[in-house]
């Protein structure tokens, strides 16, 4: 298989395996609060997070930022909770705009730390098949990419249904799947606590 579609598929594969679910939550977490006709917005938020993921996956895949694991497998886990909180705090019209200001910054923020988890799985596998770098990282990340609109997609198209054709009330859908997600962070937080390591 060429090379491009390995890692392409390799990093389509790791967003979107539910046995590591923790970045599929984290989008899901992210969407919640749009609807479909929104898509604008998410697509700029998940460009911040995009960038911010792409910018740790490159330093940290050449050695240029070296974290621990243990600390970023556990801090993955508070981003998820901590949009979750977010998205649980109501908002006036004044305050709109700078919630969402800071809802920007804040997914590129947590991308920077997501990438730093993308990398210790690409590094594995680019020592395991000895492979230069720069072609892998870029058809990884396009990969991730793919994977992460895919998820997008499903979300706001899931919050269409639920909104608009079982007319559930949109603060409902965004309290139910941010307490669901939520939740299920808390758990993860507990099983990665750095110092049970």
């Amino acid at each position: 298989m060429d090379s491009f579609l390995l890692f392409f598929e390799l990093g389509y594969e790791h967003i979107t395996d539910l046995e590591g679910y923790d970045h599929i939550l984290f989008v899901l977490a992210l969407c919640s609060v749009y609807k479909l006709k929104d898509w604008r917005q998410v697509l700029i938020l998940i460009t911040a997070f995009t960038i911010g993921h792409t910018v740790t996956l490159g330093l940290a895949t050449f050695d240029v930022v070296l974290v621990s694991s243990a600390w970023i497998e556990f801090l993955i886990p508070v981003t998820i909770l901590c949009t979750c909180v977010f998205n649980l705090i109501p908002s006036t019209d004044s305050s709109r705009m700078k919630n969402s200001i800071l809802k920007y910054v804040l997914a590129l923020l947590f991308g920077l730390i997501h990438g730093l988890g993308f990398s210790y799985y690409l590094k594995n596998i680019l020592v395991m098949l000895e492979e230069e770098i720069v072609k892998p990282l870029f058809s990884f990340n396009v990969g991730l990419e793919f994977g992460q609109l895919l998820i997008v997609f499903v979300a706001l198209f899931l919050s269409y249904i639920f909104i608009n054709k079982l007319l559930l009330p949109r603060r409902y859908w965004n309290a139910g799947v941010s307490i669901i997600v939520g939740s299920l962070s808390i758990y993860l937080i507990f099983q990665r606590f750095p110092f049970l390591y």
